[in-house]
């Protein structure tokens, strides 16, 4: 189980991206640990694997709970914490307007234009067929 969530304080404002390697990781982030529940018997049960772990700088909060092994669910909560901030610094390539070509706009106007003829035919039928 993986649980992604994002507390953005009001008015913040990013302006450096957000480290990535490990040991800005383990200096910045908040590590909590708790007993789980699920399959895997009593180990899991009686030990606190789980792995919590709180990002103050982005918000982000990552958990951790597939395996027996607190160290394994650290190790792999640090890896989505890393994955997760790195698609948050990716920066956006700013969108370019275009314009539809005008080859594209006449083959648009022409269907319309099919279209009303089928339905001028339709209606002088229907107007006959009433008188």
């Amino acid at each position: 189980m993986s649980l992604f969530a994002i507390r953005k304080p009001e008015g913040s404002v990013r302006k450096k991206p957000f480290a990535t390697d490990m040991k800005t990781l383990e200096r910045e982030t908040e590590v909590s640990f708790y007993k789980s529940s699920g399959p895997g018997g009593q180990k899991k049960n009686k030990t606190e694997s789980s792995v919590r772990l709180h990002h103050p700088p982005s918000g982000l909060i990552v958990i951790a709970t597939e395996q027996r092994s607190q160290v394994q669910n650290r190790l792999a909560a640090f890896r989505r914490l890393q994955r997760k901030l790195s698609t948050l610094n990716r920066v956006p390539k700013p969108r370019v307007k275009t314009r539809p070509p005008k080859a594209a706009k006449e083959k648009v106007l022409t269907a319309k234009k099919k279209l009303a003829e089928k339905k001028q035919l339709r209606q002088s039928k229907d107007i006959q067929e009433q008188i």
